[in-house]
């Protein structure tokens, strides 16, 4: 049997997304500026089996992602991959499984495990969705096999064969 706990990496790369938005007082806005995933949720969480790297790739709405942002995360999923460790990718939930469906179509299967998550509202709000996705995102990246997926409100889709649905806010499996 295989021991579940025993100390393992996650590599964790932020995209921006709702996830990330912060509020700036003096210009009474809530936009994607920096990645605050490190100081806002990272540092809080308790994870003495889990060794966390981060990288910020974007820092965009995912609304205004394009392609060429798209290739930008498959080109770090790729190389982020050698390293053999499981990947956890923080995105907005517009176009996340959009941007999942073209890694997998770009890429096919990845060597490791690669969740996709996000949050309904930014980290900061009181009532955010974000600690509860992230943790369940960490959780499965070190569960599932190979492949791509999407982490979201207690539940894991595999891609392709997931979307958001606009009426619950949350995801569902097509």
């Amino acid at each position: 049997m295989t021991d579940l706990n025993q100390k393992t990496s996650v590599r964790i790369l932020t995209t921006g997304g709702t996830i990330e938005k912060s509020y700036c007082e003096s210009e009474g806005t809530l936009k994607n500026r920096a990645s605050i995933i490190r100081e806002g949720l990272i540092s809080s969480l308790r994870l003495p089996y889990t060794h966390l790297e981060l990288e910020s790739i974007l820092n965009k709405d995912s609304l205004e992602m394009d392609n060429s942002d798209r290739d930008q995360i498959c080109a770090a999923i790729a190389r982020t991959a050698e390293k053999g460790d499981p990947i956890v990718i923080l995105h907005g939930t517009d176009t996340m499984s959009v941007t999942a469906e073209y890694c997998f179509d770009k890429m096919g299967t990845p060597a490791v495990p690669v969740v996709f998550t996000g949050a309904m509202r930014p980290m900061g709000f009181i009532d955010s969705d974000a600690r509860q996705n992230v943790t369940e995102a960490l959780l499965a990246a070190r569960l599932l096999s190979p492949g791509f997926y999407i982490a979201f409100h207690n539940r894991v889709f595999a891609i392709p064969g997931a979307r958001k649905n606009l009426e619950t806010g949350t995801f569902e499996a097509v």
